[in-house]
């Protein structure tokens, strides 16, 4: 890390924005956001992690499925990131940060099989998803309706995520 200190913007703080979303309202809405994002790359990593140590007959479908989710969630975490900047705030970055403001708990590091990765997987998409309800409600009823709409937007994936989860964990698949 360099030696010379610069900053532009200090972590935390929050300023005017140029969506004229009063500062109290874009508070809100940011310490919401910056939760969706320490929750994306917490599932970020797991669905990365089960991506790399899937194994048995169905590996193929499971490796692609999982690289498609995990691409997904990062693209959402984006966008997310790129929000909260408009509304004023600064999106959390570090790793030890995000860890902290996450609400959803990773597995650990041990491998397990594919139906309990997938499980877990479930376990924290519910989780997510029942947290952008209340986002999207908290967005909407503060007047900001293009957060609402982006929340809702990554709704759909991760519930067409969940959903195919789901059938993965179907009692005729993933020979336990």
């Amino acid at each position: 890390m360099s030696s010379q200190e610069t900053v532009s913007r200090k972590a935390g703080s929050i300023e005017d924005n140029p969506v004229r979303l009063e500062r109290e309202k874009a508070e809100q809405i940011i310490d919401a956001l910056n939760t969706d994002l320490a929750d994306a790359y917490t599932l970020y990593h797991q669905l990365h992690k089960h991506h790399w140590n899937v194994e048995g007959a169905e590996h193929l479908g499971l490796h692609r499925f999982f690289q498609e989710a995990y691409e997904e969630v990062e693209l959402a975490a984006d966008e997310i990131a790129e929000r909260l900047q408009t509304l004023g705030g600064v999106p959390h970055a570090s790793m030890a940060t995000l860890s902290d403001a996450a609400t959803v708990e990773p597995e650990d590091e041990d491998v397990y099989d594919v139906r309990t990765s997938m499980e877990n997987d479930l376990e924290m998409y519910g989780d997510i998803i029942e947290s952008y309800r209340e986002h999207i409600s908290l967005a909407e009823g503060l007047g900001d309706h293009t957060t609402a709409h982006m929340l809702r937007e990554q709704l759909t994936e991760l519930e067409e995520h969940a959903h195919v989860i789901e059938h993965y964990l179907a009692d005729d698949t993933l020979t336990r």
